[in-house]
């Protein structure tokens, strides 16, 4: 059932049972509204999927344009705390959170592993889906919850923050203007926290307090350690996610495909050197330096450093940096996009710019098709690391060309009963 659709239903429904009931009915100030808050009715109801590191910071999304209803944790401690303080049900198991039909949206701030299961199990549901990044643990899963984002008709906002940030659409709205000319160069940094899993893992009983079966879910069943099931513990083992180079590496990939197609840009070649810890659970590159050739001639390279997307063009170049931005020449920056150029989805806050989109059913700064795109290059360029040998994607068919060996490596084994 639609979005659409089930609120009539729920709504009809409770209108015509208040009309039914001859007894004295009384309506809060917050179910009515103010200047700030929308009527129960108009709000768009969502859960937080998730309470460790990110979801905390998505209860109050959408301000008074929408309402949390209900938290899930696979912590008992976290999802009892947060329901309390909000009010609100507190739930183990996702699944009955994506049975009740009187939530329109979810929020999956939950390990990278359970992104792509857990959202397609929400889009089937009929669920809109914010998903943090990144997006998933491998090019085969990114694609199926595009399939079925799609499918099923939903809208869809991915979580890479700088496409809430000025100056990073105004580069790209300069590079999309023609501004400097045709592209040739794209070079993009990502930060690193370097590694950040136990070093010694040392199994012992989980606690009682947790479902780790749970939490684990579709990765590989591993005994309990210290440390594994926290934010930046789990960041840097490989069987949950590719780490910082995703993590962080999600934000700046993602304002790169904002401002250049780089999926549009014919067969691309990856090569590159990294540095695996290989320390306790640590198993993820911790340091990356690739270098990417596209069918195009465009080039482009992906680093670890402070993070910033840097475009050069044939007649000039501009950037946007976490501490600063610029062009050459300086003059570029300054120039103010005209009415009949490039002008991109400009929001100052991606939960806002998700319940709006809830609502009227248009699409997000953060869409299906760019989050795929974008974490699709992080996925290819650890590919080639690990395997110490020049890797080349075919963005069109989205395969891996004449390399059985990394071609293996698009997919993971999921754990039963979960799937993609």
């Amino acid at each position: 059932m639609d979005t659409e659709r089930r609120h009539l239903t729920r709504r009809t429904l409770l209108g015509k049972t208040a009309a039914a009931a001859a007894l004295p009915v009384v309506i809060t100030g917050s179910a009515l509204g103010d200047d700030k808050t929308k009527a129960a009715s108009e709000r768009v109801t969502f859960a937080v999927i998730g309470l460790g590191d990110r979801g905390p910071r998505h209860l109050g999304m959408g301000g008074g344009e929408a309402q949390l209803v209900a938290v899930c944790d696979t912590w008992k401690d976290r999802r009892e705390k947060v329901a309390k303080q909000r009010k609100v049900r507190a739930y183990k198991d996702f699944r009955e959170v994506l049975a009740r039909d009187d939530i329109d949206a979810v929020v999956l701030t939950v390990p990278d592993h359970w992104h792509v299961p857990m959202g397609i199990l929400a889009a089937k549901a009929g669920k809109d889906i914010f998903c943090e990044k990144a997006l998933g643990t491998s090019v085969a899963e990114d694609v199926a919850f595009r399939a079925a984002i799609k499918r099923y008709g939903r809208v869809f906002q991915y979580g890479p923050q700088r496409r809430s940030i000025q100056k990073f659409r105004h580069a790209c709205e300069l590079v999309r203007s023609g501004r400097i000319g045709k592209v040739r160069e794209i070079h993009i940094v990502a930060a690193t926290f370097g590694g950040c899993a136990p070093k010694k893992a040392t199994p012992q009983p989980a606690p009682e307090t947790l479902s780790y079966d749970m939490w684990l879910g579709p990765a590989p069943v591993a005994p309990y350690v210290p440390g594994r099931c926290k934010a930046r513990g789990w960041y840097c083992i490989y069987d949950y996610c590719l780490g910082w180079l995703s993590a962080w590496g999600s934000h700046v990939l993602s304002i790169a495909q904002w401002g250049y197609d780089t999926h549009k840009a014919g067969v691309t070649e990856y090569q590159g050197t990294g540095v695996i810890p290989n320390l306790g659970l640590n198993d993820n590159l911790v340091r990356w330096d690739v270098k990417m050739q596209c069918a195009n001639g465009v080039t482009m390279t992906l680093k670890t450093g402070p993070n910033s997307v840097k475009f050069v063009g044939s007649e000039g170049a501009v950037w946007a940096a976490d501490r600063g931005q610029g062009s050459e020449p300086a003059s570029i920056w300054k120039e103010k996009i005209k009415p009949g150029e490039v002008h991109l989805k400009a929001v100052n806050d991606l939960g806002r710019d998700f319940i709006r989109c809830v609502k009227t059913r248009e699409t997000t700064v953060g869409p299906i098709d760019s989050a795929v795109a974008s974490d699709i290059i992080s996925h290819i360029a650890d590919i080639a690391i690990r395997l110490k040998r020049p890797v080349k994607w075919d963005p069109a068919a989205e395969k891996i060309v004449g390399d059985e060996q990394a071609s293996r490596m698009l997919s993971r084994a999921i754990r039963p009963p979960w799937r993609i």
